[in-house]
Order: structure tokens, then sequence, then C-alpha cells
């Protein structure tokens, strides 16, 4: 059996049912990677990788601890690249995290999308410059996710992402205003009847 291709043509799965009373919902790993602080979440639960690991052994050790969050997820979602920010130092390490994960992913067959900073910011407290504590704030007052510590930033990053996507998914965490649900039409998300569970 060869390695698919990008021009592979598999049959389309069903679109994803509704969560009907006993289905579990499926499981989203959100990712706000970093180079030294990951935020990682999931429904109900935020952690982080945190390292201070150099160069390439810091690219190893980040990859290989998300590959333990997210080698069992139905979708992924990732924060992407915040194309403005003026602090370009470690630029191509962030970049190449962010394409080992994806390609990581690829391999697995599992769904992932990609959000840009501002959306996600829009979706989650209304505002796509809102600081990293008004988006702290809303996870904590929305979905009820206290993220504490030196991640906590990084945390409600994550959050905010599982969030979106469950959102996307047709079965939110919570309900937000309609404006704030629009921005999910700002994502490529994948195609729906890729994700399965």
């Amino acid at each position: 059996m060869t390695a698919p291709t990008l021009f592979d043509q598999a049959p389309a799965a069903p679109a994803p049912a509704p969560v009907a009373a006993g289905r579990p919902r499926p499981v989203v790993i959100g990712l706000d990677l970093s180079l030294t602080s990951t935020g990682v979440a999931g429904e109900g639960w935020t952690d982080n990788i945190r390292t201070k690991l150099p160069g390439d052994a810091r690219l190893v050790h980040v990859i290989d601890t998300v590959k333990t969050f997210i080698r069992s997820a139905d979708l992924v979602v990732m924060e992407g690249p915040a194309y403005g920010h003026a602090a370009l130092a470690g630029h191509e390490d962030l970049a190449g995290l962010r394409v080992l994960v994806r390609t990581y992913c690829y391999r697995q067959g599992i769904p992932y999308a990609a959000v840009p900073p501002s959306t996600l910011k829009l979706y989650v407290a209304g505002y796509g410059k809102a600081s990293k504590g008004e988006v702290r704030s809303a996870v904590r007052d929305r979905y009820g996710i206290e993220c504490e510590g030196p991640a906590r930033y990084d945390e409600a990053d994550a959050y905010s992402l599982v969030a979106a996507a469950y959102d996307w998914l047709g079965v939110p965490l919570a309900t937000v205003p309609d404006r704030q649900h629009a921005a999910l039409d700002g994502i490529a998300w994948p195609d729906r009847e890729a994700v399965t569970w």
C-alpha cells in the first residue's frame, strides 16, 4: 500500500450527526503552539507544555508531547500565525512547529484547522484585538474554565479554540452572541464530512 497523495480521492464520509443523548461528543483538542509555552485544551480541561530546551531539542520535545494529546482526537484546532506581529524571533522554528503538527495530523488522518488570532479573539471575547487578559476572562466567564499560572493565557487561547470548534460542529459548549458566532465563517475548517466520531 502506498502513502496517500494530494490527488487521492477518498469516498466522502457521512456528515457528523448531532450529538444524541448518550452519544459522546467528538474529541476536540485545541493547541496554542509556542516554542516555550504551548497551551493545550479539551472539553472541560486545560494543560500546557513548557520547556527551556534549546533549538531542535525543544522542537522534538514539544512535538512529541503534543502527539500524546492529539493522537486520539477527532479534530485538532490550532492558533494560526500572527502575520502582523513585530517580534519575529523564533519565527522559523514556530512555523516549523505548526508544520510538524499539521503533518502529523495529516499522516494520522486527523482533521485540523488553523484559526487566525484576531478571529479567535473575536469569537471568544467579542473583539478582534482583545487582550490576553480579556480572552482569559471570557473563557472563565462563559465556560467556567479557570486558567491559572504562568501558562494561563496560552491555556485560555487553547480552550477558546476548543469552544470555537465545538460550535462549528454544531455542539457548542455555550451560547455566544450572533456577531461572535459569525466569526466562525472566517476560519478555513476541514471538510465537515472528515470529522467523524
